[in-house]
C-alpha cells in the first residue's frame, strides 16, 4: 500500500493552522522566552511537543473516545487544566519583573531544563480541548482503513511540526531587540501574561463536550 500523501497533507494542514493560533501553549513559550531565556523556551517547546505524542497515542488506542464521551472524565480533565492555568496566572502575577538572566551552574541549569519541559508538557496535556481536537482530526480526516503504522507517522509528524513552530517562536522572542522591548515594560508583562492565563483558565472551565 502506498503512503496516503493526500490524507497526510490535509491532516497536517489542519493541525498546522490550529498550532499557530495563540493559546495556552503560545503564552507559555512566550513567557519562558522573555522571563527566562531561549534554552528554557526550547525545553518548554519540547514538553509541548511530547505531550502531543501522548494525545496521539491514547487517541489511536481508543481512550480518547472514552474521555470525549464520558462527562465525568472530561470534567476531571477540564478542572485540572483550569486549576493548572490559574496556578500559572498567580505565579506570573507574583513574579518579579523580567530581566536578563544571570549565569547558572550546571546543576541549576539541568533542574531548570526539567522544570521548563514539565511546564510545557502539563500545559498541553491538561487542555481538554486537545482531547476533542485530536478526536475531531482523526475521525474526520483519517480513514479507518489507514494502517496503524501510518497513523503513528502522522502523530510523530504533528509532534515535530509543533516543536519546530514553537522553537521558531522561542528564537524570535529571545532575539535581543525583542527581549529588550519586554524588559522595558517590566511588571506589565507579568500582569498581561497573568491575566491571559486567567482568561484561558475560564475558557477551559467553560469548555463543553460536543
Amino acid at each position: 500500500m502506498s503512503f496516503p500523501w493526500f490524507e497526510f497533507a490535509g491532516l497536517m494542514l489542519a493541525f498546522g493552522i490550529n498550532a499557530v493560533i495563540p493559546g495556552a501553549d503560545f503564552a507559555m513559550v512566550l513567557r519562558q522566552a522573555v522571563a527566562h531565556d531561549r534554552r528554557a523556551a526550547i525545553f518548554t517547546s519540547a514538553g509541548i511537543a511530547t505531550s502531543i505524542l501522548v494525545h496521539g497515542s491514547y487517541t489511536l488506542l481508543g481512550v480518547g473516545v472514552l474521555v470525549g464521551q464520558s462527562l465525568l472524565l472530561f470534567n476531571i480533565l477540564k478542572w485540572l487544566g483550569a486549576a493548572y492555568l490559574v496556578w500559572l496566572a498567580i505565579s506570573a502575577l507574583r513574579s518579579p519583573p523580567p530581566q536578563p538572566p544571570s549565569e547558572l551552574d550546571a546543576t541549576q541549569t539541568r533542574r531548570g531544563d526539567m522544570a521548563a519541559f514539565a511546564l510545557g508538557f502539563l500545559t498541553n496535556l491538561l487542555n481538554p480541548k486537545a482531547v476533542l481536537f485530536f478526536l475531531a482530526l482523526f475521525t474526520s480526516l483519517v480513514s479507518i482503513q489507514t494502517p496503524g503504522a501510518v497513523k503513528v507517522i502522522y502523530v510523530g509528524s504533528m509532534s515535530l511540526m509543533l516543536f519546530a513552530w514553537f522553537a521558531l517562536v522561542s528564537v524570535f522572542f529571545t532575539t535581543p531587540s525583542v527581549r529588550q522591548g519586554f524588559f522595558r515594560v517590566g511588571r506589565w508583562f507579568n500582569r498581561v501574561t497573568g491575566i491571559t492565563f486567567l482568561a484561558l483558565a475560564v475558557r477551559v472551565a467553560l469548555a463543553q463536550q460536543r
